[in-house]
């Protein structure tokens, strides 16, 4: 029997290209082997990163058989593991200079959990009656799908679109519009500003100086700055730039295991004020009691020695600079020039963002044909969220596919040797 839902409900269990990206992700995997799998955020399986959790694993069960029944069989606090709060707090600060503690660290179940959290704490109807709705801001669009559908208010999110610089023929990047950026502030309540740094889907890093900009205004406003960290420094440092890492007392810094090649563990991690981190092991509290206790017991010892930031320096981040640098080469050879196509400078994270100005149909429709040739994408539709509604029609949100090279070289290459086909067809 169908049965109504609450506002709640009506609003996350509804449709969203989160849900749509991991069911094709997940049902491929099961039942379509054949898939090339050019969409998601997987991480790549590096030889030495998974050697390494083997080893600590084995480890663990040889030689800490204690350790090992306390990681199963209890519950840590809401905030997280103590021991391991303390580590990234001592981490950090003698990585940076920041004056941190355990108590400006809580872990979350993953940090897609983290945002979610955090945009409905700070952004939503306000606890007040007659105060406005706080907002979202997206100083930056496109950016993270992952967020579109978080907020359990609707239209949470405002965004500014991007300036766009075109760089020679194929190449281009975005940098924040301040001028859009001031008058959203101006024009609406905005509770923080957010931004994934390196950005997902583009690969584009915000510069040192727009970081500074945004949060100067941030601290203008009276509001937060969010800065999601999954794939940036200091850990997995999937960073093909210089980038000077960003955290005060009014930022709100999220990172995670994921993308050091442990997404199966769930484990995010926040640094903020000592008042956020008490709100999020609340809600952690009411929403799952604990989190999972093995990500943090497997990088521990990582952590506490400072190890985990060379791992990411001189393992992770030339690993992946390596597989962009191919996939660039190769997107050259599939796509030529007798095609119109440009892809966003490569500065970071695991994607291509490719463009294909003039697309004879929506990336939506190419992202469907795709699929049907056994390339799985990321249509740029899903990633141009809070705009206003005068956008509707600017062809670029409609013109962009995301496509991820983590993948082994011969499945990037037959993939991108397909799109530039179905181009062509266009």
């Amino acid at each position: 029997m169908d049965r109504s839902l609450s506002a709640f409900g009506e609003k996350l269990c509804a449709h969203s290209g989160i849900l749509e990206l991991m069911d094709d992700l997940g049902n491929a995997m099961t039942t379509h082997p054949q898939m090339r799998m050019m969409g998601g955020g997987n991480p790549a399986a590096i030889p030495e990163v998974q050697e390494l959790w083997r080893s600590r694993l084995r480890d663990l069960l040889d030689n800490a058989p204690d350790t090992i029944d306390r990681m199963l069989l209890n519950y840590d606090p809401p905030q997280g593991n103590p021991e391991f709060l303390e580590a990234v707090a001592s981490c950090l600060s003698k990585a940076y200079g920041w004056k941190l503690s355990a108590r400006n660290v809580a872990i979350t179940s993953g940090g897609q959990t983290a945002l979610f959290f955090l945009f409905n704490i700070l952004g939503g109807p306000a606890a007040q009656a007659g105060q406005s709705q706080g907002k979202i801001l997206l100083p930056l669009v496109p950016e993270y799908i992952g967020y579109a559908n978080q907020g359990i208010a609707h239209e949470m999110f405002v965004a500014c679109p991007p300036v766009i610089e075109e760089i020679g023929d194929h190449d281009f990047k975005y940098h924040v519009d301040f001028d859009a950026v001031e008058a959203a502030l101006k024009a609406h309540t905005v509770a923080a500003i957010c931004v994934s740094r390196p950005t997902n889907p583009t690969g584009n890093v915000l510069t040192d100086g727009e970081i500074s900009r945004l949060s100067v205004l941030a601290a203008d406003h009276g509001i937060p700055l969010i800065i999601d960290n999954a794939y940036g420094a200091p850990f997995p440092n999937v960073l093909f730039v210089e980038t000077t890492p960003h955290w005060d007392d009014n930022t709100i810094l999220t990172m995670s295991l994921s993308k050091l090649g442990l997404p199966g563990t769930r484990t995010g991690i926040v640094v903020a004020s000592e008042q956020t981190i008490r709100q999020l092991a609340s809600l952690t509290a009411v929403t799952g009691l604990a989190n999972n206790n093995i990500g943090q017991r497997l990088v521990l010892p990582l952590v506490r020695s400072g190890e985990i930031l060379s791992l990411s320096t001189s393992v992770i981040q030339p690993f992946y600079r390596e597989k962009s640098d191919t996939a660039r080469q190769l997107l050259e050879e599939a796509l030529g020039n007798d095609i119109p196509w440009k892809v966003h400078v490569r500065e970071g994270a695991f994607f291509l963002w490719l463009w294909i100005p003039g697309l004879k149909c929506s990336s939506r429709e190419l992202y469907e044909r795709l699929k049907k040739r056994d390339v799985l994408v990321v249509p740029g539709e899903y990633f141009f969220f809070g705009l206003d509604k005068g956008r509707d029609t600017w062809p670029h949100r409609h013109e962009c596919l995301r496509i991820t090279f983590s993948q082994p070289e011969n499945v990037v290459r037959e993939g991108l040797q397909i799109i530039g086909d179905e181009l062509r067809r266009l």
